[in-house]
């Protein structure tokens, strides 16, 4: 039975691309002729899927919908507008051009937004509005302005060396942030800021968080202010037990050395504290976190009212995570429930979790095997939601109505949808349209949602929807017409098709594909690309890069599949890499790419695999695998050793490499050189902080002892992000040109 529908879904996939290329034909005829997409104009202003709004919030009062918009000159330069929900009338308020000094971000805030992935943003790239809804906190260049909505802006601080982590205090009253290692408050009003911290420097950082709170736990602040602004929880940390890595960023220009305190797998964390501190800065008192010092500080929040900490504590193997509940009077820490991980798998950190104002908490455990909706009250659990699919994000809870917003792959694991489910239990509804991508947020009466949907055939749109599902308005309907960037290449847009395969378990993998338009008797060439590690799920129906249309133009099939491993389909599917990276997902890849052999219109001796991080690092497993399999492989930016990536990450799938090091030593990246014999291109940032060179410098070296041919391109002063450049793609094509040829033959 198996073997006879793979045969139909086959079948579809090749009968599918033929009759959508019959469809374009057809219409062709009336249309004009379509424009190829270049590197060039695919790198260049404005963004081709349309002007996308980011960071959207409500006002307050819900009268006004604030966004950033990037300018129509410089895609990655944004500026700060509003919408009146009532009109619809959009106005700019705080341009880019007209704040900040212009002065060099500090070396504390390029990592920060490093870690954020935004690192090649500029001008305005977050805000805050103020609990009453009259001013919003802009930071520009390390400082921190008050922009009001009669469009005039004051500067607030002026620091040499700026400052991070602004924020508006809940009632309004201050402005806080990190100077020097140090938290200072200063008054929204204006007046002398004063310092709540003191000890801060050297290797010592009050209201931050650490490396890896930023980079894998999702956490980017240290300090959380009180409801009613009276105290401040604060983390402590201390950098002194972590190992020194000497990183030279090298540049164009010269070579930095920076000493970077780096936790690698298996090495001492930072020694971390929380302290509640009282605003007025009239006392303090340290929160008892327990006797194991070699723990993390995954999340802190208040209580509603304000008469709690809740504070979420875990250790460092990850497979137990406690939630305590601290006084904030005298730090101590009671328990209220632990999680603990499911046999040879790791707790998954979240932020899907709300207190309400009854006293009870809504949770995502994984405890059933998925992610899903629980509610603790009274000291007893109800699970709100149920199934083999899984709750992705909590967006809001409507407490008075008896509510809860969540977002789900419930119907399709391909697409995320917006639901509601009673808190007294029941049967979800879904409140958004099938066929989409959603992300969704909503307003702090869950009232009103912001809608940001797309697919394969439509870039993203915003809209204003109530606690129905109804659409009111359209922020952003980004239709491809007229004058919108990619409505010249239209017509020559290539649908993607979805199917699945079966992992050597019985799994379903699935899988998303891009193809030219087919000629009959013709084999075609396959850009295969992956990630392959925990955490992302690619295969999805939304709208995709534009470089995959321009791939295809070049006359590439373009294939991607979800490997075990990765996200959104249930604890068993993604600890199936527990203890042994670079295993299942490379055999699921390896079903990938004979499935695609198996397909009459691809060449298979022309399968060429790409990745970049992770999947660098997979390219490098698979060819040493089957190298007879790739025709060609780039590894961009790999982790090839996992003793040198960070703690928190490489620690939750592989164990401590200091009791787990078979596992570690099975994990590594060409343990035999002699086994790479496909043509191989590798590619890293000069200036990686994340994954170092000495990832890529380690495999360079190895090839060369054995004398193995390869290609090398490093690029200076460029960080993780390299990806992003243009000389990156220009030297990917003129590699798989040589080595393995486009278009079909």
């Amino acid at each position: 039975m198996r073997s006879w529908l793979a045969v139909v879904a086959l079948a579809t996939v090749a009968t599918g691309a033929l009759v959508a290329d019959a469809a374009q034909a057809q219409a062709g005829a009336t249309r004009p002729a379509p424009q190829r997409l270049t590197l060039e104009r695919i790198f260049a202003a404005p963004d081709l899927g349309g002007q996308q709004p980011r960071s959207l919030k409500l006002s307050p009062d819900g009268r006004l919908l604030t966004f950033l918009r990037p300018r129509a000159d410089d895609r990655f330069r944004l500026d700060l507008w509003a919408r009146d929900t009532a009109t619809g009338q959009e106005r700019m308020l705080v341009d880019s051009t007209r704040v900040g000094s212009g002065a060099a971000l500090s070396e504390a805030e390029k990592m920060q937004r490093e870690r954020a992935r935004i690192g090649a943003l500029t001008g305005i790239i977050r805000y805050d509005w103020s609990p009453d809804g009259r001013q919003l906190l802009v930071p520009a260049d390390g400082d921190l302005y008050v922009a009001g909505l009669d469009g005039v802006t004051r500067r607030l601080t002026e620091v040499r060396g700026g400052v991070l982590n602004g924020e508006v205090s809940p009632r309004g009253g201050f402005v806080s942030y990190v100077r020097a290692q140090n938290l200072w408050l200063q008054p929204l009003s204006g007046g002398a800021a004063r310092a709540l911290t003191q000890g801060g420097g050297g290797t010592v950082h009050f209201g931050e968080a650490e490396f890896v709170a930023q980079e894998e736990m999702d956490r980017r602040t240290g300090y959380w202010w009180s409801p009613d602004d009276r105290y401040i929880a604060v983390e402590r940390f201390d950098e002194a037990p972590v190992q020194v890595f000497t990183r030279a960023a090298i540049g164009a220009a010269g070579t930095e050395i920076y000493q970077q305190r780096y936790p690698a797998a298996g090495t001492p964390n930072v020694a971390v504290e929380l302290h509640v501190m009282r605003a007025d800065g009239k006392g303090q008192v340290k929160v008892d976190l327990g006797t194991d010092p070699d723990i993390y500080l995954a999340r802190v929040d208040w209580l509603p009212d304000g008469s709690a900490l809740l504070v979420q504590r875990e250790n460092r193997a990850q497979t137990r995570l406690d939630v305590l509940r601290v006084d904030p009077a005298t730090g101590k820490a009671s328990p209220l429930f632990s999680e603990t991980a499911a046999p040879r798998s790791w707790i998954n950190l979240t932020d899907s979790y709300r207190a309400l104002a009854d006293g009870g908490l809504l949770w995502r455990s994984e405890r059933d095997g998925y992610g899903h909706l629980w509610l603790l009250r009274g000291g007893q659990w109800t699970q709100l939601t149920k199934g083999p699919w899984v709750v992705t994000g909590l967006v809001a809870v409507d407490e008075a109505a008896g509510k809860v917003y969540f977002m789900a792959n419930k119907d399709d694991v391909l697409e995320q949808q917006l639901y509601v489910v009673p808190l007294a239990g029941g049967t979800p509804e879904r409140l958004t349209e099938r066929g989409w991508q959603n992300s969704v947020t909503a307003d702090g009466t869950a009232q009103r949602f912001l809608v940001t949907r797309s697919n394969p055939n439509q870039p993203p749109q915003v809209y204003l929807a109530d606690a129905a599902g109804k659409r009111l308005a359209w922020v952003n309907e980004n239709r491809v017409e007229g004058d919108h960037p990619y409505a010249p290449y239209l017509a020559a847009h290539r649908p993607v098709t979805f199917g699945t395969i079966r992992a050597e378990d019985g799994t379903d993998l699935h899988w998303q594909m891009v193809t030219p338009k087919l000629e009959p008797g013709k084999r075609y060439p396959v850009f295969f690309q992956h990630y392959g590690g925990p955490g992302p799920q690619n295969v999805a129906r939304d709208w995709k890069n534009p470089l995959i249309q321009h791939i295809v133009d070049r006359g590439w099939i373009y294939f991607e599949l979800d490997n075990r491993g990765s996200a959104n389909r249930g604890v068993k599917f993604e600890s199936a890499i527990w203890h042994a990276m670079g295993t299942v997902e490379v055999a699921d890849q390896r079903a990938g790419a004979t499935y695609l052999t198996t397909l009459g219109y691809v060449d298979p001796k022309r399968i060429a695999t790409y990745g970049w991080s992770y999947g660098g690092y997979m390219s490098l497993k698979m060819i040493e695998a089957d190298p007879a399999l790739y025709a060609a492989a780039i590894s961009g930016a790999p982790v090839t050793d996992w003793h040198l990536y960070d703690s928190h990450y490489t620690e939750r799938y592989m164990g401590d490499p200091r009791s787990d090091a078979a596992a570690y030593d099975a994990s590594r990246a060409v343990r035999d050189p002699k086994r790479i014999t496909t043509p191989l291109l590798l590619l890293h940032g000069m200036a990686d902080d994340n994954v170092f060179l000495d990832n890529s410098t380690k495999v360079a070296a190895a090839l060369q002892a054995a004398d193995m041919p390869f290609d090398l391109m490093f690029y200076p002063g460029k960080t993780h992000s390299a990806v992003r450049d243009i000389h990156v793609w220009t030297t990917i094509e003129r590699f798989l040109d040589a080595h393995v040829g486009s278009g079909p033959k």
